[in-house]
């Protein structure tokens, strides 16, 4: 029996734009989900980290304008939502600084990230890199940051030649030195102010993690 070949590529042609149109299908259902993540995105169970957008101006403003947040952490709290987009904009808008995002909402809660020791008073070495993080209040105590902070030291590790990081808290925040020290970070023993922050006159811990490739 003779079969007419263009008969087979027709037939064939059909069959792979089936295909296509099932991979594209599928390919969108994945990124609906989130699969698929920013070469700068970071996932482990209940959080992820991810670049801050401007769109995260009203969850970030609800979080740091706490009073008791920012202080601790060493800035004052926000005043309104046009300040909280200008941190997005500004201070936020590096390859290093990531929203913490509660995986089943999709709000960013809190900041993680690290710069350069620049312009600080801290004890650092010549390249070290400051850690730095905070939550919002309703997460505290709910190992969030334990489990962000070990995730961006996981990202260093694989994806930089930072040989070391160095973070600091204020001794009457004991809670973020339990966090550093959860995930590996070591006191110096040494303590230091840092005119740059608010409450510059509260002294702080120093802590050290060495970076092991």
């Amino acid at each position: 029996m003779k079969i007419r070949i263009s008969a087979i590529r027709k037939v064939s042609m059909r069959e792979l734009d089936e295909e296509s149109d099932e991979r594209h299908d599928q390919l969108q259902r994945r990124l609906q989900a989130g699969e698929f993540l920013h070469r700068n995105d970071m996932k482990h169970n209940r959080i992820r980290l991810r670049p801050w957008r401007e769109s995260d101006a009203e969850a970030l403003f609800k979080y740091a304008s706490d009073p008791d947040v920012g202080p601790r952490a060493g800035w004052p709290p926000h005043q309104s939502v046009e300040e909280s987009l200008e941190v997005i904009r500004t201070v936020f808008h590096n390859d290093t600084t990531w929203a913490i995002e509660l995986e089943e909402s999709g709000e960013a809660i809190g900041a993680m990230g690290y710069l350069p020791c620049e312009g600080t008073n801290l004890p650092s070495r010549e390249g070290e890199q400051l850690v730095g993080y905070w939550v919002g209040k309703p997460y505290w105590n709910q190992g969030i940051c334990t489990e962000a902070l070990q995730l961006m030291i996981d990202h260093i590790r694989r994806t930089t030649d930072i040989k070391s990081l160095i973070s600091s808290h204020f001794i009457d925040n004991p809670a973020s030195g339990r966090v550093m020290e959860k995930c590996g970070f070591i006191p110096t023993g040494e303590t230091c102010v840092d005119e740059s922050l608010a409450g510059s006159d509260r002294p702080m811990r120093i802590l050290r993690l060495e970076i092991k490739h």
